[in-house]
């Protein structure tokens, strides 16, 4: 395999361990067995866990826009593309109910270490606020996009949290079905008021 193949799988399943394990408990031990390499090659790659940690909140970055991406190609509509972010609570639920929100989980432990790194990964935060808004804009609802985007963070943070708390499922299904609810009374909502 190339170098540039090795490097790849090492991002990969450090960011897999990153989430299942936390940051701060993942050592290079784990990731390199993980992959299958010596530490001696692995160093070869990586000279520190904070280069691979940036290695992972760039791939989260890359993958996240990938997904925004696609969302706006398959629909028209800034609604659907919201329900999109709504279901991806349902599509990744088993990982949610196992592990969190990967965003959420790495900024927590990023923040509580105090970790030069943390201000990065609150950038995929940043990401979906700024999508989010996008999407209300067009809706029209430019003058308050943010604070509904910061609503619906903040709402899928809190389901994310719960349900790993209390693994289940059936929550997760009733709050993405309240958030659309929730969406279309603020659709109805500003067009009376527009």
């Amino acid at each position: 395999m190339s170098a540039e193949g090795t490097r790849r799988q090492i991002v990969q399943a450090a960011n897999q361990l990153f989430y299942e394990r936390g940051f701060e408990a993942t050592s290079f031990a784990h990731i390199a067995g993980a992959v299958g390499l010596s530490r001696g090659n692995f160093y070869y790659h990586f000279k520190t866990k904070d280069e691979i940690l940036d290695a992972v909140i760039a791939l989260r970055m890359a993958n996240t826009r990938a997904m925004l991406d696609a969302w706006e190609a398959e629909d028209d509509e800034p609604v659907d593309r919201i329900r999109s972010f709504f279901n991806i609570l349902i599509v990744n639920r088993t990982k949610i109910m196992a592990y969190g929100c990967p965003v959420g989980t790495l900024c927590n432990e990023l923040a509580k270490l105090d970790h030069v790194a943390k201000a990065d990964a609150a950038e995929l935060f940043t990401l979906f606020r700024d999508w989010l808004r996008r999407q209300f804009a067009a809706l029209g609802r430019g003058a308050d996009a943010d604070a509904l985007s910061m609503h619906v963070l903040m709402r899928s943070q809190g389901v994310a949290s719960l349900a790993a708390a209390f693994r289940d499922e059936g929550f997760i299904r009733r709050e993405v079905e309240d958030m659309s609810a929730w969406l279309d009374a603020e659709i109805a909502g500003g067009a009376r008021a527009a």
